[in-house]
């Protein structure tokens, strides 16, 4: 009765951000559309609820004058509270990219300065949702992604919102019957992909402090040898480790290639014409390192493909 007690008590903490943080375009990435059971956004933070090693946690984080203040409840609330700072961006430094060369892209930033890079620390739990998106259309992964939450993931401790749902446990998701998946719209080279991590999920989840001989690599060999890990699982490959790799990892230099709009999009905001993913590679080739943070910018610009004639375009200096 004691440890259920405890893990129904509410914790609070304060967080105190170094620099302007913009929580929506922070964490706007964790989120699956308006009808994500797994998050909410409200108009001053956002409701989160998730399964970290400690167990389920439902994190509800708001926007203060000075601060921002977090209440997490469940066996995981004090993990969530402790991944907060990362979940806000905290470990991501933009102070090595260069946009001098491109004054309109650094006026991006300066307009957005409070967004950063999150870094949620569970890497099975980016993966699934990611792999819901293979091949199919936003609407599809979407629907498919709700339905499963709906039928099989766990109602969240505390007082998280109406409807919302953590994820089932990697056992769960490798127990959920064949005709469930079809019924959510799910074809068997995603359910196998998703069955198939379920079954290395703890090493998965590990990858996300690496420890032991990882941990004498530099930062971006790490993220490296975390992209390599994720394509060993089979049905992922550099498309899925990438968009994982960015919500677990914060990784900034991960690209989606193999997006079906990510390099037509970059093609023409930098250069006014669309390019396929060679072409994308090699327009944000002088910005390695860098490469996931600049696609951000990219893509809040405002500056999209036009549908009718050419928009202004963000010009591309760097080799001039």
């Amino acid at each position: 009765m004691d440890a259920l007690l405890e893990a129904t008590r509410p914790l609070t903490t304060s967080y105190f951000p170094r620099s302007p943080l913009n929580l929506r375009q922070t964490v706007g990435p964790l989120l699956r559309g308006l009808g994500d059971p797994t998050m909410r956004l409200t108009p001053n933070g956002f409701w989160r609820v998730m399964r970290t090693p400690l167990g389920p946690a439902t994190l509800h984080v708001e926007s203060g004058q000075s601060r921002i203040i977090a209440t997490a409840w469940g066996e995981g609330a004090e993990w969530a509270l402790d991944a907060l700072p990362a979940l806000l961006g905290a470990a991501d430094d933009w102070s090595g990219l260069d946009l001098s060369g491109v004054p309109p892209l650094a006026e991006v930033r300066r307009q957005h300065q409070g967004m950063w890079l999150t870094k949620t620390s569970l890497v099975f739990e980016s993966l699934v949702p990611t792999i819901l998106e293979q091949k199919v259309t936003t609407v599809e992964a979407r629907r498919a992604w709700r339905y499963l939450l709906a039928r099989f993931g766990e109602v969240p401790p505390g007082p998280a919102p109406a409807g919302m749902r953590v994820q089932p446990s990697a056992r769960g998701w490798a127990l959920v019957p064949s005709w469930e998946w079809h019924r959510a719209g799910v074809g068997p080279d995603r359910s196998r992909a998703i069955v198939t991590a379920a079954a290395v999920a703890d090493a998965l989840d590990r990858l996300a402090a690496p420890t032991g001989s990882a941990s004498t690599f530099a930062p971006g060999e790490v993220l490296t040898i975390v992209l390599e890990k994720l394509q060993s699982v089979r049905g992922v490959g550099p498309w899925t480790a990438a968009e994982t790799s960015q919500r677990s990892h914060g990784h900034p230099d991960a690209v989606s290639v193999g997006d079906f709009h990510l390099a037509a999009h970059v093609g023409w905001v930098l250069i006014g014409k669309p390019v396929d993913d060679d072409g994308m590679l090699e327009l944000l080739e002088p910005w390695r390192g860098h490469r996931q943070r600049v696609v951000r910018l990219l893509l809040a610009s405002g500056v999209a493909k036009p549908r009718f004639g050419p928009r202004a375009t963000i010009a591309d200096h760097r080799w001039h």
